[in-house]
């Protein structure tokens, strides 16, 4: 290998680390802001907080707040079928903070943004009446 080479190869590996450090650093804060707006939101809805930090447990506590049976967090598990139950889960949600369909859609393509609305703007929780 040329002197030449090995200078580009030293050189090349610096700059990457930094720049991936600003990544992480950003992607971290993100997830600190997602959590908190998620801990909000169930505090509102009169559930533990903490339950956010939780990673199955807050699916389970999300199915309490729109009034869907335990059951449902299987439904996670199952391939397709996860998709169909979150949309749902995100369409109850809405309805169950008094917002509609176009909220509703906001929950299920941008869902860290919206929780963080629900979470520390002004809307109210109403359960949910399931027959």
């Amino acid at each position: 290998m040329t002197e030449w080479a090995m200078l580009n190869l030293a050189q090349s590996g610096g700059g990457g680390g930094a720049g991936g450090l600003i990544i992480l650093v950003i992607y971290l804060a993100l997830i600190v802001v997602m959590i908190a707006g998620m801990w909000k939101m169930f505090a509102k809805a009169g559930q533990p907080g903490w339950a956010a930090i939780i990673p199955i447990f807050n699916i389970y506590i999300l199915c309490k707040i729109v009034n869907r049976p335990w059951w449902w967090l299987i439904l996670f598990f199952i391939p397709i079928v996860s998709i169909i139950a979150a949309i749902v889960i995100m369409l109850d949600l809405a309805k169950s903070f008094g917002k509609g369909v176009g909220f509703a859609v906001g929950l299920i393509l941008l869902g860290p943004i919206f929780i963080c609305i629900l979470g520390f703007g002004d809307a109210k929780y109403t359960p949910i009446a399931r027959a």
